[in-house]
C-alpha cells in the first residue's frame, strides 16, 4: 500500500446525485450508462451539429452550447459550467480529450462548488507539460528518454520525434529522419497542437524505432491506496494515433512477470509523486528485450479502458465515481483473467493515406453482446456514439464506435472480433474496417510480434486489401441489378405482375451499370428473364435461386449465398457473409456541368483551409506543397499532382470544403507561360 502522498488532496465523502459529462459522443454515452446504474441523474452538452446525437437523447437532461467548433463550444469551461448549474448537476465528468487535462478547468469546476471526477488539478498541471512530467519522473527514480531543444538537433540526433507539449492523441507528432525537414516539421507540429489545445510549445525526444507503445492503468484514492489495474499494449498506431489495443500486452506476456512487476512499480511511484487521484494512465516506450522509459501519464479516462475493464471485471468509470465520492479502494487490485482486443472503427480510408471521410452514415449494426458493459462470457462490446442516420462532422474526431472482444486466449479474442467486424452493417462513408479484419488475421499478428512498425512492416496496401473478392464484386453487382429490377417492378405504377423486362419476342439482354466505389472501376452486368429464371450470361456459375428488392440468393458453383442489399439515393451496398462492397449507380446520361475542368486539383476530404503557399501564375512541380488543410484536427498536405503552372486559385484562408470541391487548376507547364511566376505571392 503507498502511504508517502503528503501532496494528496484528501476528500470527505460527498453524494454525486447527478453528473454532467463535459464531453460528446462514446464516451459521454458510456460515462451516462454507469452513472445511471448507480442511480445518478444524467446531464450532456451539445453543439449545434450534435443537437440529434444518441449522447444528447441518451441524458435525462441536455444542455446547448451554441456554436459548430471545439472552440465555441465543448472547450468552453464557462459554458460548461454554467450549463451544470442550470440544470443541477452537482459534479462533472470530463471523459476524454476537450477539457478532460485542463488543469484550470479542474480548478473552476471546484471552484464553481461542484465536484471534479478526475484528479487534482495540480496532478493535472503536473503532468499536463511533457518537459515538466519527464523531469518529475526522472526525479522519482522512472526511466525516461532525454529531451532536445528543437534549435540544437544534430545529424548524430536523428532519427527524432517531435511532440507536443500539451495534449496527446498522436496530434502535433512529426518523425524527423533529416535536418533539412526539421524547421517544416516543427512549425506543421506547432501548428497541429495549437489548433488541438490551444498551445503551440512542442519538442523533440530520440525516437525508438519499432518499439512497444505498453500502459499500466492506475486507480488511486484519497486515502493513500494505489492501484496498478493490469497494463496495454497499443503499439499498432497510424500517425501516432491508436487503432488496435489489446490487455494484456503481448510483449509482457512474451518477457515474464518480472517486466509486469517493474511496469507496475513505475506506474505507482509516477503517480505517487504528484499526489494523484482516480483513473489515469502511465504511458511507456519498450524496446524488444524489455527495457522502458516513461513518455507520458494521461491523467483522465483512456479511450481503450474497456480492455481492462473485461479483463479485470473492474468498472472504471464507477470506480471513478466512488473516489469522486471519497470512497476507499481495496488493498488489492482486481486480477486480470483471458484476453481482449479493442480495435478503433473509423470513417478513414487507410487505402488513401488515411483520409478522414465525413457525411451520413446510413446503417450502423454490429452483432455484440453488450453496449459500454462488462462481459460474464466470451463475446463482443460496442462501445458507440454514433447510430444509423448519424452524421459524421467534420468538426470532431471520425470515430464510429470501438468494438471490443473478451475470450479466454489471445487467438480466439482475435478471431471473434474479426468474425464481429466483418459481418457488421456498415453503410455511409469509407471506413477502416477491411483494415482492421486483416489485421486481426495477419499472421505476424496473430504471433503476437505487434511493435510500432506493424503496418510499415506489413504493408499498409496489404492491410488495406478489400475483404471482398472481385470474384464477390462480380456476383455482388449482379445481386444488386436484379434486386433494383424487382425494385422498379415494385414500384411501377401499372401491370407490376407482369415479369421484369418482359417481351413478346425474346430480346437482348437488359444492361445496368455500376461503379465500384473502392476502385472507381465501372462494371456492366447483362441478365434477361426467361421461362427457366435468370440468366446471367456473364456469370456462367452463378444461378439465381431467388431475388427481391432487398435480398438475393445465389448458388454459386454449387455454394449457395444470400446477399441482402439497401440503396441510399445512388449508393447501394451489398453485403454478404464476411464482405461487403459498395457500388453507385453510373446515371444513363452525364450533366456536363458535373464534369471538372481539365487540370482541376479537387479537395480529398471535408475541411478547412490553414494556409497556401502558391499564387494564380505560379509554376508548380510534381509534389510541391500548395496548400494545407485541417480535418478532424488534423493536418494534411496538399501537393501538385504535375509539373504545370497555377491557372486558378479557388480557395483562401479559412475556407471550408467539402469532399469534391475545385482547389485549383493546373495547367501543363509551357515555355509561354513561364514568365508569369510570381514568387512573391507565395502565402506565408
Amino acid at each position: 500500500m503507498m502511504t508517502d502522498t503528503p501532496t494528496r488532496e484528501i476528500n470527505p465523502t460527498r453524494e454525486i446525485n447527478s453528473v454532467l459529462v463535459a464531453n460528446r459522443g462514446e464516451i459521454a454515452c458510456r460515462v451516462f450508462t454507469t452513472a445511471r446504474a448507480m442511480g445518478m441523474r444524467t446531464v450532456a452538452v451539445f453543439s449545434d451539429p450534435d443537437a440529434a446525437a444518441p449522447h444528447v437523447r441518451m441524458a435525462d437532461e441536455a444542455v446547448r452550447l451554441p456554436g459548430a467548433t471545439s472552440a465555441e463550444t465543448y472547450l468552453r469551461g464557462d459554458l460548461v459550467i454554467a450549463a451544470a448549474h442550470a440544470a443541477g448537476a452537482d459534479a462533472i465528468h470530463p471523459g476524454y480529450g476537450f477539457l478532460s487535462e485542463n488543469a484550470e478547468f479542474a480548478q473552476a469546476v471546484i471552484d464553481a462548488g461542484l465536484t471534479w471526477i478526475g484528479p487534482p488539478a495540480s496532478a493535472i498541471s503536473a503532468m499536463g507539460s511533457k518537459v515538466n512530467a519527464k523531469k518529475l519522473m526522472a526525479d522519482a527514480g522512472v526511466p525516461v528518454l532525454g529531451d532536445l531543444d528543437p534549435a540544437a538537433v544534430t545529424a548524430d540526433d536523428l532519427p527524432l520525434l517531435i511532440k507536443a507539449s500539451a495534449g496527446g492523441g498522436g496530434r502535433g507528432m512529426r518523425i524527423v529522419r533529416t535536418l533539412d525537414e526539421l524547421s517544416d516539421a516543427v512549425a506543421a507540429a506547432a501548428r497541429e497542437a495549437e489548433s488541438a489545445f490551444g498551445d503551440p510549445t512542442v519538442f523533440c525526444e530520440p525516437y525508438v524505432e519499432r518499439g512497444h507503445h505498453i500502459e499500466v492503468q492506475v486507480m488511486a484514492d484519497t486515502h493513500g491506496e494505489v492501484w496498478a489495474v493490469g497494463e496495454r499494449e497499443c503499439s499498432i498506431q497510424r500517425r501516432h494515433q491508436k487503432v488496435v489495443e489489446e490487455a494484456p500486452a503481448p510483449l509482457v506476456e512474451r518477457i515474464g512477470g518480472d517486466l509486469r512487476a517493474q511496469l507496475f512499480a513505475a506506474a505507482r511511484s509516477a503517480v505517487s509523486a504528484i499526489g494523484y487521484t482516480g483513473a489515469g494512465t502511465v504511458e511507456f516506450l519498450a524496446d524488444e528485450t524489455g527495457r522502458f522509459f516513461f513518455l507520458e501519464t494521461n491523467t483522465r479516462l483512456q479511450v481503450e479502458h474497456p480492455v481492462t475493464e473485461l479483463t479485470t471485471g473492474a468498472d472504471l468509470v464507477e470506480w471513478q465515481l466512488r473516489v469522486a465520492m471519497g470512497e476507499r479502494l481495496a488493498p488489492e487490485a482486481p486480477a486480470a483473467t483471458g484476453h481482449s482486443i479493442e480495435v478503433r472503427l473509423y470513417a478513414e480510408d487507410p487505402a488513401a493515406d488515411w483520409q478522414p471521410q465525413s457525411g451520413t452514415v446510413h446503417g450502423i449494426a454490429v452483432d455484440s453482446d453488450t453496449a459500454f458493459g462488462l462481459l460474464a462470457r466470451p463475446g463482443i462490446r460496442v462501445d458507440s456514439g454514433i447510430e444509423s442516420g448519424s452524421e459524421i462532422s467534420t468538426f470532431y474526431d471520425p470515430m464510429l464506435a470501438k468494438v471490443i472482444s473478451w475470450a479466454p486466449d489471445r487467438r480466439r479474442a482475435a478471431a471473434m472480433l474479426a468474425r464481429a467486424l466483418a459481418d457488421a452493417t456498415i453503410h455511409g462513408p469509407v471506413t477502416n474496417r477491411d483494415m482492421l479484419v486483416n489485421t486481426l488475421r495477419n499472421p505476424q499478428f496473430l504471433a503476437g510480434d505487434t511493435d510500432t512498425g506493424f503496418i510499415d512492416a506489413i504493408g499498409l496496401d496489404v492491410l488495406s486489401t478489400p475483404l471482398a473478392t472481385d470474384d464477390d464484386v462480380r456476383v455482388a453487382v449482379s445481386a444488386a441489378a436484379l434486386a433494383d429490377a424487382e425494385q422498379a417492378r415494385r414500384d411501377a405504377q401499372v401491370q407490376r405482375g407482369l415479369p421484369s423486362g418482359w417481351r413478346n419476342l425474346a430480346s437482348a439482354h437488359r444492361v445496368r451499370r455500376y461503379l465500384d466505389t473502392r476502385t472507381d472501376t465501372e462494371i456492366e452486368v447483362r441478365y434477361r428473364y426467361g421461362r427457366d429464371g435468370v440468366e446471367l450470361p456473364d456469370l456462367p456459375e452463378c444461378t439465381v435461386v431467388a431475388a427481391t428488392a432487398d435480398r438475393v440468393a445465389v448458388d454459386v458453383a454449387g455454394v449457395r449465398r444470400t446477399l441482402r442489399v439497401s440503396r441510399y439515393a445512388d449508393l447501394v451496398v451489398v453485403d454478404g457473409p464476411g464482405a461487403s462492397v459498395a457500388l453507385r449507380r453510373v446515371p444513363r446520361f452525364v450533366d456536363p456541368s458535373a464534369i471538372a475542368r481539365p487540370g482541376s486539383l479537387l479537395a480529398p476530404m471535408p475541411g478547412s483551409v490553414i494556409r497556401i503557399a502558391v499564387a494564380e501564375g505560379e509554376r508548380v512541380t510534381a509534389g510541391q506543397p500548395l496548400l494545407w488543410l485541417e480535418a478532424m484536427k488534423m493536418e494534411h498536405t496538399i501537393s501538385a499532382p504535375a509539373d504545370g503552372v497555377v491557372a486558378t486559385l479557388s480557395v483562401q484562408a479559412g475556407q471550408q470544403l467539402s469532399v469534391g470541391d475545385v482547389l485549383a487548376v493546373i495547367t501543363a507547364d509551357d515555355a509561354e507561360n513561364t514568365d508569369t511566376t510570381n514568387d512573391s505571392a507565395t502565402a506565408q
